[in-house]
C-alpha cells in the first residue's frame, strides 16, 4: 500500500504536468490510447498475477517449493509468448482501433507507442504473483516505485521535448496533423518505458535476490496441469478485468458520441471550436476527474493482493475464524481509507483541482461537478477490489467476471440515458450506480459461498466518522477562505482538520484499537 501511495504520488507528478501541457484535447488523445490499450493489457496481465499468486500460495503452504518454481517458470514461458502476441496485435491494429473504435484517428500513434507494455506487463505480472504467493510484497512494492520514477523522469522529458519539436517530428508521421497528438504519444511512451523498468528490476532480482528454499518433494505438477490451472484462474479474472476497463471505453464512446449528437448540456468555455467540444469535454473528464477518482482505488487494490494468500490458506485449511478475521480486516481497512477520501474530495473538490491543475481552469469548470458525483462509486469500487480477490481465493474465480458484466451493462444503459440530458455528469452518476451494484452483488455472493458472518457495526462507525470529517473540513475551508487564505492554505488547513476529526471519531468508536492493532500485528509478523 505504501508503494502504491508513492507510485500514485509519482503518477500525479506525471499526469498533472502532462495535463497542463496537453490540455483537454491533447488529453483526449492520451486517454483514448489508454482506454483502447487497457482491455488488451488487462486480459493478458491482470488475471495472471492473481493466478500465479494463488498457485504459489497453495504450493508454499504444503512446502512444495519445487512446484512453486515450476509454476513460475511455466507461467513465464507461456505468458511471455502471449504478451508478444498482445503487443503485436495492439501495434498492428493501432490505426484501426483509434479510427474505427474510438473515432479519434489522431490517437493512433499513442496506441502504437504503448503497445510494448503488454509484453513487459506479462513478465512483470508473473514475477509479482510469484512473490505475492509467498506473502512477500516487497518485490511488487519496489517494482511499482521504479515504474513511477521512470514514468515521471522519462515521460515528462519526452513530452516536453516533443512539444517543443512537434513540427520536426511530424515529418516522420504524415498521418498525424495535430501537434498535440505527437506530445501525447511521447508522454505515453514514458509509460511503456516505465513498464520496461519494472521488468528489468525482476531480472535483477533473479540474479542477485535471495534464493527460495529448494524443496524436497519428489513429485511436482506436470506442465500441462499447471497450464490448465493457470488458465482456469487467470482467464476468468482477466476477462473480468477487461470488463472493468470496458467502463472507460464506454465513457469514451458515449461521452464523445452523445455530445457530438445531442450537444453539451453544460457550459463550455469560450474559445473552444465547436468541432473540438466533444473531445475537450471527454479529455477534461478522463484527464482530470477520472485521474483523481482512480487514485484511492489503486491503493485499496493492494489490500486484495495482500489478503489473497491469507484467504487461500484459511480456506484450504477450513479455518473459519482466520477467514472471518482476514475478511473483516481487508474490508474495514478499505473502508477506512475510502470513506474519508471520498467525503474530503467531494467537499474540497475546487481546492484540490485548482491546486493539482492550476493551468487548466477551463477543464476544471467542465468536470468539477462530475468529480463530486463520482465519489460514491469510488467508495464502492475500493471495497469491491478486496472482495474480488477473496472470491478468487475461495475458488470462485469466474464470479467477478459475471458481476462486472452486470455492472458494465448498468453503466452502458446509464450513460446512454443520462448523458443526453446531463452531459458528462450523467457518466459520473452511471459510474457510481454501476459500482454500487457491483459491491452489493459481490458482498452478497462472498458471504453466501464463504459461509462467514460480517459485523456491520464497524462500517457504520466509519461512515459516521467520514461525515464528521467532511463537515469539519467544510467548516475549516469556509473559515480560512473568509480569513483570506490562499488556495493551498485553505486546502492544507481543511485536510488537517478533517483528518484529525476523523481519527478522533474512529478512536472514540473504538475502531482504531480494534482493527488497527490487529492489522499492524499481522503485517509485522507477515510482511
Amino acid at each position: 500500500m505504501l508503494s502504491v501511495m508513492i507510485a500514485k504520488a509519482l503518477g500525479a507528478l506525471f499526469k498533472i504536468p502532462l495535463t497542463n501541457i496537453l490540455g483537454g484535447v491533447g488529453m483526449s488523445y492520451f486517454s483514448c490510447a489508454y482506454s483502447l490499450f487497457m482491455p488488451i493489457y488487462a486480459l493478458t496481465v491482470t488475471g495472471l498475477s492473481s493466478a500465479v499468486a494463488r498457485m504459489t500460495a497453495q504450493s508454499v503452504a504444503l512446502g512444495m517449493y519445487r512446484n512453486a518454481r515450476k509454476v513460475r517458470n511455466t507461467a513465464l514461458l507461456i505468458f511471455s509468448a502471449v504478451g508478444l502476441v498482445g503487443s503485436a496485435v495492439t501495434f498492428l491494429l493501432s490505426e484501426s482501433f483509434s479510427t474505427h473504435t474510438a473515432g479519434n484517428p489522431q490517437a493512433s500513434l499513442a496506441v502504437a507507442m504503448i503497445s510494448p507494455s503488454v509484453f513487459f506487463g506479462c513478465i512483470t505480472a508473473v514475477e509479482r504473483g510469484y512473490y505475492e504467493g509467498m506473502s512477500n510484497m516487497y518485490p511488487t512494492a519496489f517494482s511499482q516505485a521504479i515504474e513511477g520514477v521512470v514514468k515521471v523522469a522519462v515521460g515528462l522529458v519526452l513530452c516536453d521535448y516533443a512539444t517543443r519539436h512537434s513540427m520536426e517530428i511530424m515529418v516522420y508521421f504524415p498521418e498525424i496533423t495535430d501537434p498535440r497528438a505527437i506530445s501525447a504519444s511521447a508522454g505515453i511512451l514514458g509509460v511503456t518505458l516505465s513498464s520496461a523498468g519494472a521488468c528489468m528490476f525482476f531480472a535483477f532480482m533473479r540474479i542477485f535476490g535471495k534464493k527460495v528454499p529448494e524443496g524436497e518433494e519428489k513429485t511436482v505438477m506436470k506442465r500441462r496441469e499447471i497450464c490448465r490451472e493457470l488458465a482456469l484462474n487467470a482467464v476468468p479474472t482477466g476477462i473480468s478485468a477487461v470488463v472493468t476497463n470496458l467502463t472507460a471505453l464506454i465513457d469514451m464512446w458515449t461521452v464523445i458520441g452523445c455530445i457530438s449528437h445531442f450537444g453539451s448540456r453544460i457550459a463550455v468555455p469560450h474559445g473552444i471550436p465547436q468541432d473540438e467540444v466533444p473531445d475537450f469535454i471527454y479529455g477534461s473528464f478522463a484527464g482530470i476527474a477520472l485521474t483523481v477518482f482512480n487514485l484511492v482505488p489503486s491503493v485499496t487494490n493492494m489490500l486484495g493482493k495482500g489478503v489473497l494468500p491469507c484467504i487461500t490458506e484459511a480456506w484450504a485449511n477450513n479455518d473459519r475464524k482466520s477467514l472471518t478475521e482476514n475478511t473483516m480486516q481487508a474490508l474495514v481497512t478499505s473502508a477506512v481509507i475510502a470513506v474519508p477520501s471520498a467525503f474530503g474530495i467531494a467537499v474540497l473538490a475546487p481546492e484540490i483541482l485548482y491546486f493539482l491543475f492550476p493551468k487548466q481552469t477551463d477543464e476544471i469548470e467542465v468536470c468539477l461537478n462530475s468529480l463530486r458525483l463520482l465519489m460514491p462509486g469510488m467508495v464502492c469500487l475500493c471495497v469491491s477490489f478486496p472482495l474480488f480477490s477473496m472470491l478468487q481465493a475461495i475458488g470462485k474465480a469466474t464470479l467477478p467476471m459475471k458481476i462486472m458484466l452486470l455492472g458494465t451493462a448498468v453503466k452502458l444503459v446509464g450513460n446512454i440515458v443520462l448523458i443526453p440530458f446531463m452531459s458528462v455528469d450523467g457518466a459520473s452518476i452511471s459510474t457510481s450506480v454501476c459500482y454500487a451494484v457491483i459491491l452489493a452483488v459481490s458482498l452478497n455472493l462472498y458471504i453466501k459461498y464463504s459461509g462467514i458472518t460480517l459485523k456491520i457495526g464497524s462500517f457504520i462507525g466509519i461512515l459516521y466518522a467520514g461525515m464528521m470529517c467532511a463537515g469539519s473540513a467544510y467548516l475549516a475551508s469556509g473559515i480560512t477562505r473568509r480569513a483570506g487564505f490562499g488556495n493551498f492554505g485553505i486546502l492544507a488547513v481543511s485536510v488537517a482538520t478533517g483528518g484529525a476529526v476523523y481519527i478522533a471519531v474512529l478512536a472514540v468508536c473504538g475502531l482504531v484499537s480494534k482493527h488497527g492493532k490487529k492489522l499492524l500485528y499481522n503485517k509485522t509478523l507477515h510482511p
